[in-house]
């Protein structure tokens, strides 16, 4: 499996719903390939990120609603 592959079946690896040799041979990939390994680390934390501030709710400032509407207008 290339890189490129691996970054495809991402979502799939990490739900689990890769056939069983689909995920030998992206597990076979991330045995010898750091790059994939770090990539793989950097979305798992970026998917904890977004569930995270999906989590937490807060009041938004109307003066920067206003300010945001005002440059999307501009």
């Amino acid at each position: 499996m290339a890189c490129r592959e691996l970054i495809e079946f991402l979502i799939d690896y990490l739900d689990g719903s890769l056939e069983p040799h689909e995920r030998a041979k992206f597990e076979e990939h991330l045995a010898v390939c750091d790059s994939c390994v770090a990539y793989l680390r950097t979305y798992e934390m970026t998917i904890r990120m977004e569930k995270a501030a999906a989590i937490e709710e807060c009041e938004v400032p109307e003066e920067l609603v206003s300010a945001v509407m005002a440059s999307r207008r501009a």
